[in-house]
């Protein structure tokens, strides 16, 4: 799947603002190697070099227009490109950190434990991923896909893979870690004509366009856009409000 750094930073306040609340409970005074996985732009690796700026700061993500768009911002990291499934690096971290890029890969009962495997002992593993997959926002998406004429070609599109927040804790205490595991139900104040869909096409939407092309992609979209319309209808002072769930869990070993 392709990204596009540009589109998902047009809401970059709204998206770190997670990695700010995760970080705040993960208590590691003065690690020596932190890794960000699924950095994107960088704006969540920019968060962890202030925190920790003596550290060695390594980030990965498997886009090379995301790490391209990262280097550019100026932190001081390490950027690796990598894909998370098969990633397995020949040392262990003190800090393993993921905001927002887990859900897009499958088996977590499989992969959290691998990736809690790369942590040293008193070390923390730390993610966050959305857990509003039932919202109006997706389940419009599914349904868009599947009401015209390119359903054939929707119908397997890959969607985002997140399990129950108890899952995640027996997960967790599988590999006997300390855990923290919680949910934020954020209420974002979005500007701007069809702010909903904007949202989206950075993030959940991009696989369904990116199997579709011409007036078939376009007709598609104004579909999806229609629905959100009437679900999450524009305020009199020009705002939509968009209600978002997050799931975020903290481990230490």
């Amino acid at each position: 799947m392709v990204w596009n750094a540009g589109v998902y930073l047009t809401y970059a306040d709204e998206r770190t603002r997670p990695a700010v609340e995760l970080l705040a409970r993960v208590h590691h005074d003065n690690p020596v190697r932190v890794i960000d996985l699924g950095c994107g732009p960088g704006n969540s690796t920019a968060v962890l070099a202030a925190r920790w700026p003596h550290a060695h700061l390594e980030a990965l993500d498997s886009s090379p227009s995301m790490l391209e768009q990262a280097r550019k911002s100026g932190v001081r990291a390490h950027w690796i490109e990598a894909d998370l499934t098969s990633w397995s690096p020949a040392v262990e971290y003190d800090v393993i950190f993921c905001n927002a890029a887990l859900q897009w890969l499958g088996d977590h009962r499989g992969l959290i434990p691998r990736l809690a495997s790369f942590v040293e002992p008193g070390g923390t593993f730390a993610f966050q991923v959305p857990h509003n997959m039932e919202a109006p926002s997706h389940a419009l998406m599914r349904q868009a896909a599947a009401a015209g004429l390119w359903a054939a070609k929707l119908r397997n599109v890959r969607e985002v893979a997140v399990l129950q927040p108890s899952d995640y804790f027996d997960i967790l205490q599988s590999v006997r870690a300390q855990i923290d595991v919680w949910e934020t139900e954020y209420l974002h104040v979005l500007d701007g004509e069809d702010a909903v869909y904007e949202w989206v096409s950075g993030t959940g939407l991009r696989p369904f366009v990116q199997a579709l092309d011409g007036s078939e992609r376009e007709a598609f979209i104004a579909d999806y856009k229609s629905r959100l319309r009437k679900a999450y209808p524009r305020r009199l002072d020009g705002t939509t409000l968009f209600p978002f769930k997050r799931l975020f869990a903290v481990a230490r070993f």
